[in-house]
């Protein structure tokens, strides 16, 4: 029988398997001296990364790694993983490896669900490692016992994922995969889809699944609502959208100032401002106030379709309600009023405007000085309030300068 090599220290071991640049003499080295010298975590852990880089080292790789004093933590196995799916062999490698250090080998290893999800994470973000991802994780789900959060998280990622390269029949597959696992989606796995399915235009589908959403007593996700309203008004589904606003109060689900904002902005867009106006009259109802942004899209809709009048109610009532309107909503009601020849309620708007201390823009000014020109006989009343107006910003704007 030979005698045992002499102890060597931990560290001495350390920078004899660090300088070997032959891992497999350097593991050697640590098999002759392990009667002797325990070596140092990190001496095992930088060996077995460095036996993992090769294919036919890696057997011995995974020899080693069940000879660890203590099981291996998710910061050495993943770049072991990583560095086995850096082979640039055939996928078949890393599941194989996968499924005998966790599923089908001798004593598995517990799957730390970090580490789990970061596989995932890595395999999906590649196009040619994703049938990978997707096999790894009905690979998991199929032959472990995993926690439900554990398995809806994983399918939102791979759900995301495809959605992101396009692949919404991978996703939908997906969703419906997590209900024959009889794990319920949650709010975020819809807002995953039907953001992807408007983005196909599959504007009805989204629709639907908001519908089921519903349906489920899944808290409401105001951003998934948002999207497929935006979509519907896109489309010109406004009776739709209308519907899902409707159908989101009927359950109890409070629309905020984005979702209406949504709705009245596709209703201008379409010239159907007189339909925004109802829209409004909603919102009060149901007790969302409208913003600034609200108002200024119904007075510039209201003046595409020519409705000057009730713009200017409207644009008044923004002032009444404490708003302070940009130049440009103004200067559309004053282009308006001089586009059809009402000179006197242009110039009313812009001494109005004057009066709150609002610059107009050259535009405006242009616009009523070429009407009032063309009212010879009135041109002296008219310019009167906006002389006076004038020098009352002038006042405004010299007094901020001083403070």
């Amino acid at each position: 029988m030979l005698p045992s090599p002499p102890p060597i220290s931990p560290a001495r071991l350390h920078k004899l398997v660090s300088s070997q640049p032959d891992p497999l003499l350097a593991l050697e080295l640590v098999t002759v001296t392990s009667p002797t010298t325990t070596p140092h975590p990190a001496t095992l852990h930088s060996l077995l990364l460095r036996l993992a880089r090769r294919r036919d080292h890696l057997p011995h790789a995974l020899a080693l790694l069940r000879r660890l004093p203590a099981p291996p933590s998710p910061r050495l196995l993943l770049p072991l993983l990583l560095a086995v799916l850096r082979l640039r062999r055939p996928p078949d490698l890393f599941l194989s490896t996968f499924s005998s250090l966790f599923v089908s080998g001798p004593n598995p290893l517990p799957l730390h669900p970090q580490l789990f999800l970061r596989l995932l994470s890595t395999l999906s973000s590649s196009a040619s490692h994703f049938p990978s991802a997707l096999h790894l994780l009905r690979l998991v789900s199929s032959r472990l016992p995993l926690p439900a959060p554990l398995v809806l998280a994983s399918h939102n990622l791979l759900i995301d994922a495809a959605a992101r390269s396009g692949h919404i029949a991978v996703s939908l597959s997906l969703f419906h995969r997590l209900r024959s696992l009889h794990v319920p989606p949650d709010a975020h796995t819809y807002r995953i889809l039907t953001q992807s399915l408007c983005r196909k235009a599959q504007v009805g589908t989204a629709a639907k699944l908001l519908d089921e959403m519903l349906h489920r007593g899944i808290p409401a996700d105001p951003l998934a609502y948002t999207t497929v309203l935006n979509a519907l008004c896109r489309k010109k589904q406004l009776r739709e959208a209308y519907r899902l606003l409707c159908l989101m109060r009927g359950r109890g689900v409070s629309p905020d100032i984005v979702h209406y904002n949504t709705i009245v902005v596709g209703m201008c867009r379409e010239g159907r401002p007189l339909d925004a106006c109802k829209i409004i009259r909603d919102m009060e109802d149901s007790r969302c106030t409208p913003n600034a942004a609200t108002y200024a899209t119904l007075v510039s809709g209201l003046c595409v379709s020519g409705l000057y009048d009730k713009a200017q109610a409207y644009l008044e009532d923004m002032v009444v309600k404490g708003f302070e309107p940009h130049f440009s909503v103004f200067h559309s009601v004053i282009k308006g009023y001089c586009s059809v020849g009402k000179v006197e309620d242009a110039v009313q708007i812009l001494s109005r405007m004057l009066d709150l201390g609002v610059v107009p823009h050259v535009e405006s000014w242009s616009s009523v000085i070429r009407s009032m020109c063309n009212d010879e006989d009135n041109i002296e009343a008219l310019v009167l309030p906006l002389v006076t107006g004038r020098r009352h910003i002038s006042n405004t704007i010299s007094s901020r300068a001083l403070n």
